[in-house]
């Protein structure tokens, strides 16, 4: 994490000094394009591509970051590992519901996932056949009839 937050820094940095840059070459210039002008517009544009990749990949971390704890709090609601705090019954005491497998909710979550991704591509009526491995275990019955 600290990694990411150190390239969306310098990346920032790189981006406002050459912002910086383009102004003085201006006011060198008398507001007129020379070469000078245009070297530090390329050199402004290139640190702003490369900020917005930094940005790009920071907000690509958080999101894996954020669906990591989702799917950890998830496990641990289904799986029953979750200690209860005080005045707190246990999960299955206030559902009723036996916990699951942590696998057979990852296989689960990762049907959903699929599923997600291929209704926002728009092909949701070829789901079935887009991935060769099956997205849940055959061994489980309810598996088996899809």
């Amino acid at each position: 994490m600290d990694s990411t937050v150190d390239a969306l820094n310098s990346s920032y940095q790189e981006f406002v000094a050459a912002a910086a840059g383009v102004l003085e070459a201006k006011e060198s210039s008398g507001g007129q394009k020379t070469a000078l002008t245009d070297s530090a517009l390329e050199n402004f544009k290139q640190k702003w591509e490369l900020f917005r990749v930094a940005c790009d990949q920071a907000e690509e971390f958080i999101e894996c970051i954020k669906q990591r704890i989702s799917s950890e709090c998830l496990v641990d609601e289904a799986t029953g590992s979750v200690s209860s705090r005080p005045g707190q019954t246990a999960t299955t005491a206030t559902t009723g519901l036996p916990p699951i497998s942590a696998v057979r909710l990852e296989q689960m979550s990762k049907a959903v996932r699929w599923l997600v991704i291929e209704l926002q591509q728009g092909s949701g009526a070829s789901a079935s056949n887009t991935h060769s491995s099956a997205p849940f275990d055959a061994r489980f019955s309810e598996d088996a009839a899809q």
